[in-house]
């Protein structure tokens, strides 16, 4: 009969439905699952019917608060932001743009949470890896406007935190009330956005310092769930103490990295360092190569590890060390030193230690939290760097706060390999570090990263906006890259496709009833802004449709119309008016998987209905699509 420990105990109900469905919930939304007493005093898993309910809602829900739970003022409007829709889309601009119809990478200017929302279709579940820098809230930093109601500048006036000549006046100081809610509110909406991009085995690097890095590992834990949290990495940024500081000098920030789920998520292993290769030594002349020796004894309690062992010189060792245990049992320890793998030192006398051969070692290195700046650069290194880069002149101050290239490569390498086309974001873009780090990883192992940066077009010196600083710093590093290497200059993941945020293609025509002027009307017949090429209309189809931004798009002449080609056939797209029978006839020739036209783009009805019966006849399997 087996012992009883041996055995579970067998359960004697059906299974914990409840718990099951609580599971499923916390898989979609990790922040409504909290911890709660049953009717037995023991905590358990419970959902938090009042933040699902927020989930679910398109207006505030109120409800009561006594729970465990993060809570601040304007928490709930930061949730009902994360959710809301905006009417909004990303028009192209190929005159900001380098490489636009081959490569694969994409530049925005607005507001990150806008552009979060307008890529979480497209890029839903796609993203492997996301780094951001934001604001520190030092109290001199830029706070994200929320209202979608009024444009950026806009919102700024009204608030008093700028002038009529957009000069700002205020930021976001400890006499605001609101100081910390304020930046959580804004956190955190953007990061409710931004898991939802993550792939299942993705992974999110936040860069932060000791005034919110407490705030902003509580909201990371209700949106990504704290069983997902791997780590707090410190990096050691500063090369030499600051004097000049108050208190003490601040020599490290903090990188916050939690994973989409940490079943999943698995860090790449580090290369071995010349210093670590070099400890491996091979004294005698063991034929499986170079070794490093292993201490035989450990603390852990092992019942089969006290025993006596005699050395090959005869001298006996009563057992291992005082509060320790040999690693292995006496059969095993046998078995290692018939195959010369235990060391006895030279002349046979020494305490035994276990041979560990380099070839037999795993083929790297497990990443560490404590990352130096001689390992990672430093912030002087970065901003030499970029200085250099820029061509900048003495005294000119380019950009306040870069972060090393090698810092980001680093994170890149842990948690993407070279051989999937992972997709690398951050959108909190800064100077573009990013994406020279993703640029650098690709050349160094031959991989096919693709990154997406988002910057808002802040101001950062007369004339010239931050993602203006971001997309100089992209051209001077692209540029330098094909100085030493011309292959590379029509290289798919060299360039970038720049877009900016701006309100919708398409009339809000939408009117309550006698709200509409005889004018109006007149104007309701042509749904699409004057202002719009066709081009911004194919990436708004795009967007709605969730097709890639990055496919490549061929701008051709069929006859006197204009055609738009994603990927060949992936999508062709007419916007022109008028368009003949014989046009829609070879369109449908091609076989897309998609084709749009625009309303206006058919002279009347019955030509509508000959489009269908056009594609059915030459490509049933065709989805059309009228805008």
């Amino acid at each position: 009969m087996a012992d009883s420990h041996d055995n579970e105990k067998l359960k004697m109900h059906s299974p914990d439905l409840t718990q099951g469905n609580i599971e499923k919930i916390r898989e979609l939304f990790p922040g409504c699952v909290t911890e709660a007493k049953d009717n037995n005093g023991k905590l358990r898993l419970a959902v938090d019917f009042d933040q699902l309910r927020q989930e679910l809602s398109d207006s505030v829900v109120e409800g009561p608060q006594e729970r465990y739970h993060l809570n601040w003022p304007g928490k709930r409007e930061a949730l009902l932001a994360a959710n809301a829709p905006i009417t909004k889309t990303l028009r192209p601009c190929r005159e900001k743009s380098v490489n636009f119809d081959t490569t694969q990478n994409l530049f925005i200017e607005g507001d990150n949470l806008e552009a979060l929302k307008l890529l979480q279709e497209t890029y839903l579940g796609k993203v492997k890896m996301i780094y951001i820098d934001p604001p520190y809230n030092t109290g001199r930093d830029f706070i994200y406007d929320d209202d979608y109601k009024i444009s950026g500048s806009e919102y700024l006036e009204l608030t008093g935190q700028e002038d009529e000549l957009n000069k700002k006046l205020v930021s976001n100081t400890e006499s605001n009330g609101r100081f910390h809610s304020d930046w959580i509110s804004m956190m955190y909406s953007r990061l409710k956005v931004a898991r939802k991009l993550l792939s299942d085995d993705g992974a999110i690097f936040i860069s932060i310092d000791d005034n919110e890095n407490h705030n902003l590992r509580s909201i990371c834990d209700e949106i990504f769930g704290s069983e997902n949290f791997i780590a707090t990495i410190i990096w050691h940024k500063m090369d030499s103490p600051k004097n000049s500081a108050k208190y003490l000098s601040e020599d490290h920030d903090y990188i916050l990295l939690y994973s989409k789920n940490s079943e999943i998520w698995r860090p790449n292993l580090l290369p071995r360092s010349g210093k670590m290769v070099d400890r491996y030594q091979n004294p005698d002349n063991d034929p499986r190569g170079p070794w490093l020796l292993g201490d035989l004894a450990a603390r852990n309690f092992y019942s089969k590890g006290i025993y006596e062992i005699t050395t090959p010189s005869g001298n006996v060792i009563p057992g291992p060390p005082a509060g320790s245990y040999w690693r292995v049992s006496r059969d095993k320890f046998d078995e290692l030193n018939n195959d010369n793998r235990i060391w006895w030192g030279k002349d046979g006398t020494n305490r035994p230690g276990v041979k560990k051969f380099l070839s037999e070692v795993r083929n790297g290195v497990i990443p560490q939290t404590y990352w130096h700046w001689k390992e990672v650069g430093s912030t002087r290194n970065a901003k030499q760097q970029l200085s250099k880069l820029m061509s900048a002149e003495s005294g000119d101050q380019i950009f306040v706060t870069p972060k090393p290239v090698k810092l980001i490569s680093r994170m890149i390498e842990i948690s993407t390999n070279k051989d999937e086309s992972a997709i690398v974001m951050d959108f909190f873009a800064g100077s573009g570090t990013t994406a020279q780090a993703v640029g650098e990883r690709n050349l160094e192992d031959g991989g096919d990263r693709k990154w997406i940066l988002v910057q808002l077009p802040e101001r950062a010196q007369e004339g010239v906006s931050i993602a203006d600083i971001c997309r100089s710093r992209i051209n001077a590093f692209e540029e330098n890259l094909i100085k030493g290497d011309l292959e590379l200059k029509d290289s798919e993941y060299l360039g970038y496709r720049s877009f900016f945020i701006d309100s919708s293609s398409f009339k809000n025509v939408f009117h309550s009833p006698g709200s509409v002027s005889q004018k109006g009307l007149f104007d309701a017949l042509d749904n699409i802004n004057v202002d719009r090429s066709g081009e911004d209309l194919l990436f708004q189809v795009l967007i709605d449709s969730g097709v890639d931004l990055a496919l490549p798009v061929r701008a051709d002449k069929v006859g006197e119309y204009n055609v738009f080609y994603v990927d060949e056939n992936a999508l062709v797209a007419c916007f022109d008016s008028d368009i003949s029978e014989s046009l829609i006839e070879e369109l449908a020739k091609c076989q897309p998987i998609r084709a749009v036209f625009r309303d206006l783009s058919f002279s009347s009805d019955s030509q509508k209905i000959n489009v269908t019966q056009l594609f059915k006849q030459y490509s049933p399997h065709t989805e059309v699509k009228v805008i």
